[in-house]
């Protein structure tokens, strides 16, 4: 689930050969040049993304690609230069002594992009009636959940201007979480919340798809959605009732046009971005020497900020459940296998990440052992317990044996009662580095007699499988970068998390699960992850989040392997770029103007 160079922007609220004439077909479909006509000259930027959004409706929004970063801001923003908070929607905050109050003043004379006024009761509204709802499914509960009970937020009504959220116990990244979710309009959606279908689930649940006309969508943030054609193109243009203003009054952003290209493939994307079809591109491996070259006489810069924050894995379906119907989620028979600590240890130490890395990356990525962010001040150091998994296929064999598994004459790897260890690995198309990786994958196993068989599916058909259906055995994917704080992860990691994607749950509105089960080391991180936000110690919290990682590490749920340099390609003509890993080049978005 990665995302693209204006995924900065959007994140702040997670193969076949082609020929070449399809290629060109399909760039010159979604020519971005064609809107430049003479009524069509004001300041624009045109970037692109791998996969068209998945819906309109923020609060049940579970996809990288997603339009809400231009089309909502939040209370308070998180500076991604500095990591402190700045003021959004909010003018100011105060927060109580022991940590469990916090008073939020609304600026005053904020409006809806529809023109009518943003209030405290549409802040009273998102919260009380759509991410605290029980009836609502949105992972935004996971990440407000606080304490062994899972106790929610209050949030309440002070005066026209201030909103009072209060809390029972320490959670230390309370300010970060309440502050930074976007509010939705209740002029426009109270309706929807409040009237239960013949299904007996609120109408919410269907309300803002990607069907709806998209002129139709309230925000509050920089821009709003003008047109949408599926798989091809979001246009957004600058609401005209945006808060910000520049120090001599004038309004922003500055840029009134945002063209977003839905251009499904990264070598595809490279293609646009060479023949100036778009103004930034996420500078994929296999692109950058070439790139690199053309840099100057092109008039691009190629911004490096280091290790990228996201993860890049494997992960083994460890479900023992039973679908509505009764049908296993994972085969018994493979279940068995998968949920072996061993054999996933056996598969961390038989692939060989280093070539991975020379081969697939180019040699830009660096090796991955943890779910946290390596900049993180809670990451664990290898010195201090973190388990690594080098490429030892001779380890990973003994593992193999030692846990009941054996060879055939062909050297093929059988379990116990003899059955052939093979499986399917599910991956996603649009990235041309998945593909290399799973190719991989498939040949490095194959040398400890394991069969690998590659499936690799459009991104919205494989998020449905992962979500939806979970009837897969392995995937190749990723989670966008939550940054320096841990809990950022807890719909992750939490048992009862909607991102829990190894053992995932029973969802609310889902069909019935039938014996569902959580081992004792998925309670023990969730422990962990509930200690963690509670406590308010920095030396101690770093301790428990440490503890986490060395189980998470032992066990190894995630299977960790290469992730990229976070390089992004932007044209010289935009000013303003304050460039960091954390935001990427647009995350001020609002003031960056272009030159010509």
């Amino acid at each position: 689930m990665k995302f693209s160079s204006i995924w900065a922007i959007v994140k702040r609220f997670w193969l076949p050969i082609i020929l070449i004439p399809a290629i060109a077909l399909t760039v010159t479909a979604c020519n971005p040049a064609r809107f430049k006509t003479a009524a069509a000259q004001v300041p624009q930027l045109v970037t692109a993304v791998l996969s068209e959004p998945s819906t309109f409706n923020y609060a049940l929004n579970e996809s990288a690609y997603s339009v809400f970063g231009f089309l909502y801001d939040s209370l308070i923003n998180e500076n991604p230069v500095t990591t402190q908070l700045e003021p959004g929607l909010a003018e100011s905050w105060e927060v109580a002594e022991d940590g469990q109050r916090i008073v939020i003043t609304l600026r005053d004379g904020i409006k809806w992009s529809d023109g009518k006024p943003m209030t405290v009761d549409d802040v009273i509204f998102t919260y009380n009636e759509i991410y605290l709802n029980p009836k609502i499914p949105t992972s935004i509960k996971d990440a407000l959940r606080i304490g062994d009970k899972g106790t929610l937020p209050k949030v309440k009504k002070i005066d026209e201007r201030r909103i009072e959220f209060s809390i029972q116990e320490p959670f230390a990244p309370f300010l970060r979480y309440v502050g930074g979710i976007p509010i939705m309009p209740a002029h426009a959606l109270q309706a929807a919340v409040r009237t239960i279908g013949s299904d007996k689930n609120s109408k919410f649940l269907s309300t803002w798809g990607t069907g709806t006309d998209p002129t139709k969508i309230v925000g509050n943030g920089p821009y709003v959605m003008e047109s949408y054609v599926p798989s091809q193109r979001v246009i957004f243009k600058r609401n005209p009732y945006y808060w910000r203003k520049d120090a001599q009054g004038n309004p922003q952003p500055y840029i009134e046009r945002i063209v977003w290209q839905i251009i499904e493939s990264t070598e595809n994307q490279l293609i646009s971005f060479r023949s100036g079809q778009l103004d930034d591109l996420e500078v994929p491996p296999e692109g950058f020497s070439l790139l690199k070259r053309e840099e100057k006489r092109a008039k691009f810069k190629i911004y490096n900020g280091g290790p990228d924050t996201s993860t890049t894995f494997i992960a083994f379906n460890l479900n023992k459940a039973k679908n509505a119907q009764g049908k296993p989620l994972v085969d018994p028979i493979k279940s068995r296998w998968f949920n072996k600590k061993e054999f996933r240890q056996a598969i961390a130490y038989a692939l060989d990440r280093e070539t991975m890395k020379t081969n697939s990356f180019r040699g830009l990525g660096e090796l991955q052992n943890s779910f946290v962010y390596v900049k993180s001040p809670y990451f664990l150091p290898p010195e201090k317990g973190l388990r690594v998994y080098n490429y030892e296929p001779e380890k990973s064999k003994k593992l193999l044996l030692d846990a009941g598994f054996k060879y055939n004459a062909q050297n093929q790897l059988l379990d116990a009662d003899g059955n052939r260890v093979r499986f399917t690995l599910l991956t996603n198309s649009e990235r041309k580095v998945r593909g290399d990786m799973a190719s991989q994958i498939k040949r490095d196993l194959a040398r400890i007699g394991i069969q690998v068989d590659l499936q690799v599916l459009s991104f919205n058909s494989y998020l449905e499988k992962l979500k939806v259906t979970q009837n897969w055995d392995c995937y190749l994917g990723g989670f966008a970068g939550g940054g320096v704080e841990p809990h950022s992860a807890s719909n992750i990691w939490r048992i009862a998390g909607a991102s829990h994607a190894f053992n995932l749950g029973p969802q609310p509105g889902d069909p019935p699960l039938i014996g569902w089960e959580v081992s004792d080391w998925e309670k023990e991180i969730d422990s962990l992850y509930i200690k963690g936000a509670q406590e308010v110690d920095e030396n101690k919290r770093k301790e428990i989040y440490y503890q986490y990682q060395r189980i998470a590490s032992e066990q190894l749920p995630f299977i960790h392997l290469v992730e990229r340099l976070n390089l992004q390609a932007v044209r010289d003509r935009f000013q303003g770029i304050r460039y960091t890993a954390l935001g990427g080049p647009f995350w001020n978005l609002y003031e960056l103007r272009v030159t010509d």
